[in-house]
Formats: C-alpha cells, structure tokens, sequence
C-alpha cells in the first residue's frame, strides 16, 4: 500500500501528481533536491484569504479588527501545528535522521511549514476551492468553539495589567533575534520587568513572539504565587 494514501484518506483529496506530495512533505534536512519551502510560501498566502473569507462570512457583524484577531489566532504556528496534528502530518514528512533525533516530527514549526506546504500544493493541482473545504473542516473539527472570546487571548494586556498591579511597572519587550529566509522569518523576543528576565519565546512575527513571551511570562509569575 503506499505508504501516504492514509493521509490522503484523511484529507479526503487524491494528488494529481505525487511529486507535489511528495514535496510537501519534504523538509530541507532531507537533502533532496528540492524542498517545501515554495510550497509553504504559497500555502501560507492562500491559508491567509481562505480563513479571512470564512470569517468574513461567518461572522457578518463582526468588525474588521475583531476579525483580524480571530484570523491572526488561526493563522499562526500554533494553529497550524493543530491541524497538522489532526491529520497526523508528522508520520508522514521526511527529514533528515539528525531531525528525527531532535524530536523533528513534533516541532511546531516544522508541522506548521509542512501543512503550510501540504496547503499550498493542493491550490496548485486544484486551485481555491479545494483548499478551502479542507481547511475550513479541518478547522471547525479542530476548534470546538470559534468566536472571539475562545479564540483570542491577549496574554501582553492579561501580563501587563498583572505587573502594574503586582509591580507598579509594565513589561519591556527586547527583539533578541531574528532568523530565517523573508518569507519565513522567526524571531525570538525576552520579556523583562524591572530589569528581570521572566521569558524568552519564539514566533513567525514580532507580535506573536511578544504574546508567546507573555504567556510563558505569566506561567511562571503563577508558579510563583502558588508556591
């Protein structure tokens, strides 16, 4: 049986070509020649106006800087590391025996630039349409609740309103690092209060970052209260 027909079953597509799969999957520690970093370009672009329009239509009150924050709370590593996982993307992507070590296939971010790719291959063979049902089933499997209030969380307001009253400061956010390609840059950001580091995190943008540092910020002032 081919060994990849189970993941087609479960995105309820057959390729065209198995190349385009087959790439997909592909990721550059393979040392194949070739790659899904272009796939994953592409499909980043077309996950953007696909989820943008599902919003669009499904929430016809909503105003435009509710929507950007729900889409911005799907269209993002974690997000996409979810509907990876729903279709059990990391048995499937070939990388090299040093990633397989580094725990490879549970990397967020290698789960989230394999669906991106996966994404971006369909619309290419099959154009809008295709994509779209995809992820839109993928998505409302995925999200047992989608709105607003599920989806979006504002770890930087929830952070800063916990050190003004905790502290009498607001939390300074230092950009540490940023690496990768154009297209698929990573950065990493600290975030400090009163000159003390509290977290370090990564993420695809600076704002992402700045929340994930947030977030991790937050735990760990719970732990400590807790102790």
């Amino acid at each position: 049986m081919d060994e990849l027909k189970p993941l087609e079953e479960r995105l309820g597509y057959s390729f065209k070509k198995r190349q385009n799969l087959v790439e997909a999957l592909t990721h550059k520690s393979y040392k194949k020649p070739y790659n899904n970093e272009r796939l994953e370009f592409l499909g980043d672009a077309v996950l953007d106006l696909v989820v943008g329009e599902y919003l669009y239509e499904r929430f016809p009150n909503a105003r435009e800087g509710e929507l950007s924050k729900m889409r911005a709370s799907l269209v993002n590593e974690a997000g996409f590391k979810r509907l990876a996982d729903a279709l059990q993307l990391g048995e499937y992507i070939y990388i090299s025996p040093a990633e397989e070590n580094n725990r490879g296939r549970d990397k967020p971010s290698l789960l989230s630039n394999a669906f991106e790719a996966l994404m971006g291959a369909i619309y290419l063979e099959s154009g809008l349409d295709e994509v779209r049902r995809i992820t839109i089933d993928l998505i409302e499997a995925s999200y047992p609740k989608i709105d607003l209030s599920s989806l979006f969380k504002d770890y930087k307001t929830t952070l800063q309103e916990l050190t003004q009253a905790k502290f009498g400061v607001i939390p300074d956010y230092i950009l540490k690092d940023a690496t990768g390609p154009d297209h698929n840059k990573e950065f990493e950001v600290q975030v400090y209060v009163n000159d003390r580091l509290l977290a370090t995190a990564k993420g695809k943008s600076k704002k992402s970052a700045q929340q994930e540092a947030a977030h991790v910020a937050l735990k760990q002032l719970k732990k400590k209260d807790s102790k």
